[in-house]
């Protein structure tokens, strides 16, 4: 990879991380308490002895925001991943379900599924995904029935020392990278440019977390508890009764 080419990265990355902070100050914006606490296991937070109102709520909203964040972020990833690709070997967005990435590599026809990190999925996730490979390779090969198609699933991190699974081969962190960039040293390359302006909008999103906070501790204290103390049963009732 050229020089010019990381300066397009990190001009792509600076110009394009915005919308991450903007999506997860959205996302933070936009809760209700009542919708995380169904979606969270009260039994959980039972077993980890949490007593008062704050802390609970705070485990609550720190579960739910680190879901959240790592699926936001995931998609800048792969937005990233396309774009650097396209600039290395004129890849681009899949139209197949399932399929992120195409592109032509020494005349190799490579479709990809893009996630975030190594453990991903459990087995029918997985399995999905073999499937959606097994559709794009039958599509394309109606229209080329000699091209030859290598299925990946690109991991943005981690380590799998063992890549070839048979039906595809996976690739984690710096063999991801340097798979789709022909540049081995671009997973460390990209990692200052994603701190682009992130202290001023990590500053917006720990005022709006802590009003958030306040806020939910005091409708938590209001619906669940009683003198004091958390109602667990009327929590239990509120997630699980039919």
């Amino acid at each position: 990879m050229n020089q010019v080419l990381l300066e397009e990265i990190i001009e792509y990355v600076e110009h394009n991380i915005g919308s991450f902070h903007s999506k997860r100050l959205q996302s933070l914006e936009n809760l209700k308490l009542d919708k995380i606490l169904k979606r969270k296991n009260p039994y959980l937070f039972k077993a980890k002895n949490i007593l008062t109102a704050q802390d609970f709520v705070k485990t609550l909203l720190d579960a739910h925001l680190s879901s959240q964040e790592e699926t936001i972020f995931g998609d800048f990833l792969e937005g990233l991943a396309i774009f650097i690709n396209e600039k290395a070997y004129g890849g681009h967005k899949s139209s197949a379900e399932g399929i992120d990435l195409e592109f032509e590599k020494e005349g190799i026809w490579y479709i990809l599924s893009i996630k975030s990190g190594p453990n991903w999925g459990n087995s029918s996730q997985i399995r999905k995904m073999i499937d959606n490979f097994k559709k794009a390779k039958k599509i394309l090969r109606s229209s080329n029935s000699k091209i030859n198609v290598n299925s990946i699933n690109g991991c943005c991190y981690g380590r799998d020392n063992k890549p070839d699974k048979g039906e595809y081969f996976k690739l984690c962190g710096q063999r991801f990278w340097s798979f789709i960039s022909d540049n081995d040293n671009l997973y460390t390359d990209i990692i200052e440019p994603l701190g682009h302006k992130a202290k001023r909008k990590n500053e917006e999103f720990i005022e709006a977390y802590a009003q958030i906070l306040n806020n939910f501790t005091q409708e938590f204290i209001q619906k669940y508890c009683d003198r004091g103390k958390i109602n667990w049963k009327k929590l239990v009732q509120f997630n699980s009764e039919i």
